[in-house]
């Protein structure tokens, strides 16, 4: 009696603590990687007065593209490690009305939380 009393705790404290976060660590998940991957060193090729066919054959198509125009570019690039915080890099490149890039703002690895 005794030993189907302890195994029925047993089973019954295992099934309360499955959904814990202690034992969340112990599942793989896999790196989740989306969207224009970027190194430094292709951000540093372009700069201000390149046009968009320049551009496009540095880095690429961009992810979007800005959905009231045509003029500015957006590469977005999001990781999320495993069991860490995800993180993302956006770069922003606004062209003018003849093709030419006039702004480049990178924002390098902001927090999904803010």
């Amino acid at each position: 009696m005794r030993c189907k009393t302890l195994t029925a705790a047993a089973i019954t404290l295992v099934m309360l603590t499955a959904g814990c976060s202690t034992l969340e660590k112990v599942v793989y998940r896999p790196d989740i990687n989306q969207g224009n991957y970027l190194t430094p060193a292709d951000v540093q090729k372009i700069h201000t007065g390149m046009t968009k066919q320049q551009v496009a054959y540095i880095l690429g198509t961009p992810m979007l593209h800005d959905p009231f125009g045509n003029n500015t570019w957006y590469y977005v690039f999001r990781e999320q490690p495993g069991h860490q915080d995800v993180k993302q890099q956006t770069l922003t490149l606004t062209f003018n009305g003849a093709g030419t890039l006039t702004n480049i703002d990178n924002k390098l690895k902001l927090d999904s939380k803010n």
